[in-house]
């Protein structure tokens, strides 16, 4: 099995990236279980957070599968590239928040997949990297495009052009990583996490996701729509009834599904 879901508690689901013999390298199949696991906690309404984990305690993913693609032609090349966008695009297009549990390696496209994720929680022995250009590629799976959007422009630059790695002490003072945890302590810390972002609406949550992935450097009036949109779903939705009468309670709410 190279991608597993298990379900936290009622409404929270981790996905676990589960190739330990290969520190989770991306292959072909990999990538299509990614996607296809995706596909699956996207559909589910009962799922209000995603905790993304790894089987491996030495790696989240050393990124793609250089040994299967040592054996590649150009076409072959060339046919895994739509698989491997895909797998990325499915955790970056998940509708409920994500939180990616970083402990050791998170390499080329495996810190792809930690910034596909909301939130990135590193165990301080976490260590990222996008190497791709020491191997005479460019980062493919977002990387160019979600690095610069957390740390700016410059710094990323200087991360993608150098493929040098970084700690989690600096993926944290610069942003890359949300909390720096104490090691081996980041996946409980994402699902605590998590079960403070599902106490609250559901709906509410998904809305502020898409408001802020879709907002994204749109111009400014473009954005403010889309918050409009976002705040309308939210506000004519049961739950905003609900969280108020809770509030005024003094109650926990209990949201609708």
């Amino acid at each position: 099995m190279t991608v597993e879901t298990l379900r936290l508690g009622e409404h929270t689901a981790e996905l676990i990236l589960n190739r330990p013999e290969a520190l989770n390298a991306i292959s072909t199949a990999f990538a299509e279980a990614i996607t296809a696991a995706c596909a699956t906690l996207a559909e589910d309404r009962s799922v209000d957070v995603v905790v993304i984990t790894s089987g491996s305690a030495k790696a989240f993913s050393v990124g793609a599968d250089l040994k299967e693609r040592a054996g590649f032609s150009d076409d072959q090349l060339e046919a895994q590239r739509p698989v491997m966008r895909a797998a990325f695009a499915a955790v970056r297009e998940l509708p409920m928040p994500t939180i990616a549990a970083v402990e050791g390696y998170a390499l080329g496209g495996g810190c792809e997949l930690a910034l596909a994720a909301d939130l990135i929680v590193a165990g301080a022995d976490a260590t990222f990297g996008l190497p791709e250009t020491s191997v005479g590629l460019v980062p493919g799976g977002g990387g160019t495009q979600a690095l610069p959007r957390r740390v700016g422009r410059a710094r990323a630059a200087e991360l993608i052009f150098t493929g040098r790695r970084i700690d989690a002490e600096e993926a944290g003072r610069i942003g890359l990583a949300d909390r720096v945890v104490p090691a081996s302590s980041a996946r409980q810390q994402a699902i605590d996490l998590a079960v403070i972002i599902g106490a609250n609406a559901p709906a509410a949550v998904r809305q502020a996701k898409r408001a802020l992935r879709d907002g994204a450097d749109r111009p400014l009036a473009e954005a403010l729509e889309i918050e409009d949109e976002a705040w309308r779903a939210a506000a004519f939705s049961p739950d905003r009834r609900e969280g108020i009468a809770a509030f005024v309670e003094k109650r926990r709410p209990e949201w609708s599904r």
